[in-house]
């Protein structure tokens, strides 16, 4: 990640679920990264986070809240 400061909008115990909204917040024009810290030898462990500019935190969360997983 570069300078920009970036917050946690999302954490899912599924990598998949938080591919799912980062895509989503891409097709909604917003910037997003994701972090996942699964183990890579036991997938049971661990946490996906969705990552996005401070300055599209509000937005971010607001079509997260809009979307049924």
């Amino acid at each position: 990640m570069d300078d920009k400061n970036w917050v946690s909008v999302h954490r899912s115990g599924s990598p998949i679920e938080a591919e799912i909204v980062k895509q989503m917040l891409e097709t909604n024009g917003i910037e997003a990264v994701l972090l996942n810290q699964h183990d890579s030898s036991y997938q049971t462990f661990g946490s996906a986070e969705v990552y996005v500019p401070k300055e599209s935190e509000q937005i971010a969360l607001k079509l997260i809240e809009d979307v049924e997983l």
